[in-house]
């Protein structure tokens, strides 16, 4: 891991990191390359040496040879690394009854977090239910939302298990990003996309938005909570502890 780049934090974090360090090597490559040229070209056609304009242009094999390599060494990229590292990361999701599984969805400006209960089944939500004690519209009459948990901006995981997270968006077009995780998605309204990863790094790490989505999106600002499997179960138990209804308070005699 290189000193400019962000703490790697999750399991495909540094093949992502390697895929970047090659692709700014070739840019590194040809920056002084074309640079090279661009000041030989500036000195032998310098109009001293060249009064007349020639029109028929440099003639040579170096420039074709070296548009050919550049190719290939991008073609090895696409084809080597980018291509297989996003069909792992859009095809072989984990199982759900594997993974910790939560809703995330974005809206102007904060990340609204569901995760089901221990019934493992994510409750109904009703546009007509959104309010400011609500924002993901839940419907407590459903069953299934009962044990329902909602945070907003705050996300609590554990660590070393696939997370697999249903992203979406309320009003405008967002981006969940994990830089940590090596994490960045697009959330769509209307659209619920499937993101997952294993953290591997117990630690707290921002969420941000980066996508510009209205004039707030400056304090779109959440966080993420990497914690060991026991703290995790801890934290889900008091959260669900708070669901319950305050047991009744006996009567005096």
């Amino acid at each position: 891991m290189l000193n400019w780049m962000p703490i790697q934090a999750s399991t495909h974090a540094a093949e992502i990191d390697q895929m970047t360090i090659l692709v700014h090597w070739l840019m590194l490559v040809m920056f002084v390359g074309w640079g090279a040229f661009f000041v030989f070209v500036l000195f032998r056609f310098r109009r001293g040496a060249n009064p007349s304009a020639s029109y028929a242009g440099a003639k040579g094999k170096f420039a074709k040879s070296t548009e050919i390599a550049v190719a290939i060494v991008e073609i090895v990229l696409l084809v080597g690394y980018a291509i297989p590292s996003w069909a792992i990361r859009v095809k072989a999701f984990p199982a759900e009854n594997e993974a910790v599984v939560v809703r995330v969805v974005g809206t102007q400006f904060a990340w609204n977090i569901q995760y089901p209960g221990p019934d493992g089944k994510f409750g109904r939500t009703d546009i007509k239910l959104v309010g400011s004690d609500n924002p993901l519209g839940l419907d407590r009459s459903d069953p299934a939302a009962k044990d329902d948990i909602t945070t907003i901006n705050q996300l609590n995981l554990p660590v070393d298990r696939p997370v697999l997270v249903h992203l979406s968006s309320m009003d405008v077009i967002h981006s969940f990003g994990l830089y940590e995780m090596r994490v960045k998605q697009d959330a769509i309204p209307g659209i619920q996309i499937p993101v997952w990863f294993i953290p591997n790094r117990i630690g707290e790490y921002e969420i941000a938005c980066s996508q510009l989505c209205g004039l707030g999106h400056f304090r779109m600002r959440g966080f993420l909570t990497i914690q060991s499997d026991a703290a995790y179960r801890k934290w889900f138990d008091d959260q669900e502890k708070e669901l319950q209804p305050a047991a009744a308070t006996p009567t005096a005699r």
